[in-house]
C-alpha cells in the first residue's frame, strides 16, 4: 500500500478538479430556472425589420448587385416591411382587406424592383428565387 505522502500530489489534483465541478457549486433553493423563450411566427405576425436587410444581402450575393442597387433594394424592402406590418395592424388576420392591401404593396414593391434591377437582373431574380431564399436562411 502506498504511503500517504506518495498520494498527497494526487489528492491535491483531485481536490482542485472536483472543486471546479458544478456538483460543488449549489444554487440557492429559491433560484428560479432560466426562462426560455421560443419565437413562433404565425402568418399574421409582424415581419421583423431584419428580414428586409437579410433579403437585400441575399439578393446582393446571388445577383451580384452593385452597391447603389443594394442600397435602393434595401430601401424598397424596408418600406415594404413597414407597409405590410401597418396593414396587419389595420386589418384582421387573413381578411380580404388584408390580402388586398398586401397584394397592392407587393405589386408596388415588385414594380420598383423591376426598375432598380433592370430587365436582365429582374429575370435572374425570378429564376433564382429559391437560391435567394436559401441564402437568406443562412443569415
Amino acid at each position: 500500500m502506498p504511503s500517504f505522502s506518495a498520494l498527497r500530489p494526487l489528492l491535491a489534483l483531485t481536490l482542485v478538479a472536483t472543486a471546479s465541478c458544478s456538483i460543488f457549486h449549489r444554487k440557492p433553493k429559491d433560484a428560479t430556472p432560466p426562462v426560455v423563450v421560443e419565437t413562433v411566427r404565425t402568418p399574421d405576425s409582424p415581419t421583423p425589420p431584419s428580414a428586409a436587410r437579410d433579403l437585400a444581402d441575399a439578393m446582393t450575393t446571388v445577383l451580384r448587385l452593385r452597391p447603389d442597387q443594394t442600397a435602393k433594394v434595401r430601401q424598397v424592402l424596408n418600406t415594404t416591411v413597414e407597409q405590410v406590418n401597418a396593414a396587419r395592424q389595420q386589418y384582421p388576420a387573413q381578411s380580404p382587406q388584408l390580402n388586398a392591401a398586401i397584394a397592392r404593396i407587393n405589386a408596388s414593391s415588385d414594380k420598383q424592383m423591376r426598375t432598380i434591377l433592370g430587365p436582365t437582373s429582374y429575370r435572374e431574380m425570378q429564376v433564382k428565387r429559391a437560391q435567394i431564399q436559401a441564402e437568406m436562411q443562412k443569415k
